[in-house]
């Protein structure tokens, strides 16, 4: 097999384990904070907001965006527990593998 077919066939590889890959793990503190649209949470309290963002690429291999979306909803639920918060809404699209978060106190 000549070496640009094999560095092809690398690539297409890469692309299909990585496209999918999770690099972010929620804090077992995170796990039960909701994401809820914006108009869920009009009687919450809001405590602020978190601005999250991800790789975009690993090397020079572009990933998913459903893996970009999830690990920065993650990223979000993560600082939502930190800041006592128990829901999270998005305030932006995702952007460059960055997005901004509402932190809401909606339970109390």
């Amino acid at each position: 097999m000549r070496a640009s077919n094999r560095n092809v066939i690398l690539a297409a590889a890469m692309t299909a384990v990585l496209g999918g890959c999770s690099f972010v793990t929620i804090d077992p503190c995170a796990e039960d904070v909701l994401v809820l649209a914006a108009e869920r949470t009009k009687d919450c309290e809001r405590l602020g907001q978190t601005r999250v963002s991800v790789a975009t690429k690993i090397g020079f291999i572009k990933r998913g965006k459903p893996a970009i979306s999830e690990n920065l909803e993650t990223l979000a639920r993560n600082s939502a527990a930190e800041m006592g918060g128990d829901t999270i809404t998005a305030e932006t699209q995702v952007s460059n593998g960055k997005q901004t978060f509402g932190i809401f106190d909606c339970v109390n």
